[in-house]
């Protein structure tokens, strides 16, 4: 598949042929979500669902975890259907029950506990490290999903499904994955460093007014120095990166501080589609992935707070999704439709032909880490 490079001054992704276009003319114009006030009944009647956006939702979900407490909260996850957001509500508690309802989000009763979730993954994360596990909380299941790839067999497959075992029933479930989770890392085309090839994610702005760009992490790891073209000039200096740890990202600066660097993402067919925003993901939420190696493809979030034990190390705190990436696309953005910037690609087990499970850095730790913003 071709790809056409885009100069510095305009610094946004490639896209990639016939298959972009398509999505793109899915993606544009951009559909925005009524935005109801909080309990859209009146007077002191009975409150109804609010229709929300998926950002609006993962900001509520936000504010009403804390709210709620660790005990009562077992999680929330976007009905993007319904345009509403669902909360988990952990036992009896009528209180907690009440301050969902009146939030104008859908309660919903389950068995475990944000409290009980969270001491699972402990327990998985001390037990069941190995190489080609990952785990995250899923809210519409309110359990832990565990997936295993190829690799996980004999003593490592026993090892993962007695420490699973020991959370209890329905705390957590085991998935295999046919391939081998690894970061999207590979020599090629895009930006490049190294001998390896990644892709740019979201241009930003640093605290000292300078223009740069945020990509994976595992990407800096491979060189400090990025260009546009095979051996070709630097044009772009890493100036932090982490991985592995907590989180897959770095911040790249570019080296002429007068570089254009419009907030946006190449679509294809000479379409941009103009990031004006960052926002936490939501399970359940409808995004879209754009890379040097596969261009534009869509999916769905799945998971939040994700740990992926790649063979390099353990990566925490990543995004879940259906959304198929391959070996390239590191580093490369994922978004909305209505120009909401979301996550960077990290790594996964398939690829754009038989699917698989793709994990992604939140743009807002990464912006939070690194003292820049989107634009």
């Amino acid at each position: 598949m071709s790809h056409r490079r885009i100069p510095k001054r305009t610094a946004v992704l490639a896209g990639a042929g016939a298959v972009a276009v398509a999505v793109a003319a899915v993606l544009l114009p951009h559909a925005n979500a009524s935005q109801a006030g909080p309990g859209s009944g009146s007077g002191d009647g009975p409150v109804t669902p609010r229709k929300l956006s998926a950002a609006s939702a993962a900001e509520l979900a936000r504010q009403l975890g804390p709210r709620l407490g660790e005990s009562a909260y077992g999680g929330a996850y976007y009905d993007a259907e319904k345009q509403r957001l669902v909360v988990n509500v952990a036992g009896d508690d009528s209180k907690a029950k009440d301050q969902v309802t009146r939030s104008g989000a859908v309660v919903r009763s389950v068995r475990n506990s944000s409290a009980a979730l969270r001491s699972a993954t402990a327990t998985l994360s001390r037990g069941a490290s190995v190489p080609g596990t990952a785990w995250a909380v899923d809210p519409r299941t309110n359990q832990i999903l565990v997936t295993a790839d190829r690799t996980v067999t004999g003593e490592r497959w026993n090892t993962l499904e007695s420490t699973v075992g020991s959370l209890g029933e329905g705390v957590a479930r085991i998935q295999k994955s046919a391939g081998e989770f690894k970061p999207f890392l590979e020599g090629g085309d895009a930006i490049f460093g190294g001998g390896s090839r990644c892709s740019l994610g979201f241009n930003v702005t640093t605290q000292d007014g300078r223009p740069g760009f945020l990509t994976a992490g595992h990407c800096a790891v491979a060189t400090d120095q990025w260009s546009e073209t095979p051996d070709g000039a630097p044009v772009g200096t890493v100036q932090t990166g982490v991985f592995p740890g907590d989180g897959d990202f770095a911040l790249v600066t570019y080296d002429d501080p007068g570089t254009d660097a419009p907030s946006a993402v190449d679509l294809g067919g000479g379409r941009d589609l103009p990031i004006l925003r960052a926002a936490d993901a939501a399970v359940g939420q409808e995004v879209f992935r754009m890379g040097s190696t596969t261009g534009l493809h869509g999916g769905q979030v799945v998971g939040l707070n994700a740990t992926v034990n790649y063979p390099e190390g353990t990566v925490t705190g990543l995004i879940q999704t259906t959304v198929c990436a391959e070996p390239g696309d590191s580093g490369g953005a994922l978004f909305t439709r209505d120009g909401t910037a979301v996550g960077l690609t990290s790594g996964g087990s398939g690829d754009c032909t038989s699917g698989g499970e793709t994990f992604f850095q939140p743009v807002t730790t990464a912006l939070d880490a690194v003292g820049a913003e989107i634009g």
